[in-house]
């Protein structure tokens, strides 16, 4: 599996001693009881003047995306390795992870499904997991379908022992963490130009809108879960998904979002 070791340029690095477990950007929802501070941002720096950042954003998404980074020997080094034999003729499903597969907290939840230890500047916290209704059955349909990866804005020493136990059939192929985001207007940016995967076969699903900011044609927007046991957004997704799936183009059936 694939860790997001490459940083591609504007990604935001290592992370700072004050860096929490996840975020998903400055536009991204937030829990309705405040349970967490997983959300804040302090550690993104200003990106210049307001002129410069529109214009950036502009060329961005008309250029769909910075597109494949580049190594130090010039080489494009895309994010994700070469796709797999058994793979081969699939799209690419790229999940988002917190609120979209499970929501998790630092407050103790008496039905969590997970505990996962976390370590945070040399103290360990338990962060508590708790699953979206209907993804193990998601994931499975999923990876019968699809190369499935999972992208997430969130650091890898929370998100790799989630995705552990989240993944019991194991069809998530790679797994990419927050090193590889594109950092844009203080947002945790997915730039699927920098997968190394035709964007014409490109799916992202994910509850923030700024994550897909540059591929909106190629998104499957879903609410954002906390704990609502009756949600059933994951199952209702799942035919129309199959159906995606066979299509010569996703962008032309996307178009800018459900």
């Amino acid at each position: 599996m694939t860790s997001g070791a490459v940083q591609p340029p504007g990604s935001t690095g290592e992370e700072s001693p004050h860096d929490h477990i996840h975020g998903q950007g400055r536009e991204s929802g937030t829990e309705s009881d405040g349970s967490t501070s997983f959300t804040e941002d302090e550690d993104l720096e200003d990106q210049g003047p307001l002129d410069d950042i529109e214009d950036e954003e502009e060329r961005l998404i008309m250029n769909g995306g910075a597109g494949i980074p580049l190594g130090p020997d010039g080489v494009p080094r895309p994010l994700l390795p070469p796709i797999l034999p058994k793979h081969q003729g699939r799209k690419c499903l790229v999940l988002d992870l917190d609120e979209t597969l499970v929501h998790s907290s630092f407050k103790s939840i008496q039905q969590a499904d997970y505990v996962v230890p976390v370590e945070i500047e040399y103290h360990w916290h338990n962060v508590y997991v708790i699953k979206r209704p209907g993804v193990d059955n998601f994931l499975k349909r999923m990876g019968e379908i699809y190369e499935v990866v999972v992208f997430t804005a969130s650091l890898s020493k929370y998100a790799d022992p989630v995705l552990d136990k989240l993944d019991v059939h194991r069809v998530v192929t790679h797994r990419l963490f927050r090193e590889s985001c594109y950092n844009h207007r203080g947002n945790y940016v997915k730039d699927l130009s920098q997968l190394g995967r035709p964007i014409a076969d490109t799916i992202i699903i994910d509850n923030s809108p700024a994550s897909y900011i540059f591929h909106p044609n190629n998104a499957v927007p879903v609410s954002s879960w906390f704990n609502d046991p009756h949600d059933t957004e994951l199952t209702d997704l799942c035919p129309f998904l199959a159906d995606l799936g066979q299509v010569d183009d996703v962008r032309g059936v996307l178009d800018g979002g459900l």
